[in-house]
């Protein structure tokens, strides 16, 4: 029976609810929008925390210099070796950043941003072929 009691005293508060919101549809936006921007502060104030707490990232070791093996190769060879090679590693991302001062129709080009001067080396030869 106490089950039913508490069934019962939910559905009477609902309606209670329900009845006020009908009655009042100005304050119960004003409470719908603070508890939003109470949540999206509370959440960028955690992102924030979590963010500011972290350890800074250590960068991996870079792989070491290839070139040197591939002197007595020619030019032909040595290219698709790097195209194949460039494909089988795994790359660091590549940052592509816009420069917002250009207008699109002025020939301002996106800066590249490389981990390593190989990876630049790399895309510079790709680049000319």
């Amino acid at each position: 029976m106490e089950s039913r009691r508490r069934d019962m005293e939910l559905l009477s508060n609902s309606m209670a609810a329900y009845a006020h919101i009908r009655a009042n549809p100005e304050s119960f936006g004003l409470y719908f929008v603070l508890g939003v921007c109470f949540g999206l502060v509370l959440t960028l104030c955690l992102l924030v925390l979590r963010l500011s707490c972290q350890p800074p990232m250590r960068t991996p070791p870079h792989p070491r210099d290839l070139s040197e093996d591939e002197e007595d190769e020619d030019e032909d060879e040595e290219e698709e070796d790097t195209v194949d090679r460039a494909a089988s590693e795994s790359l660091l991302p590549v940052t592509e950043i816009p420069l917002e001062s250009h207008g699109p129709g002025d020939g301002a080009l996106a800066v590249n941003v490389f981990a390593s001067a190989e990876e630049l080396e790399r895309a510079q030869r790709l680049e000319e072929r």
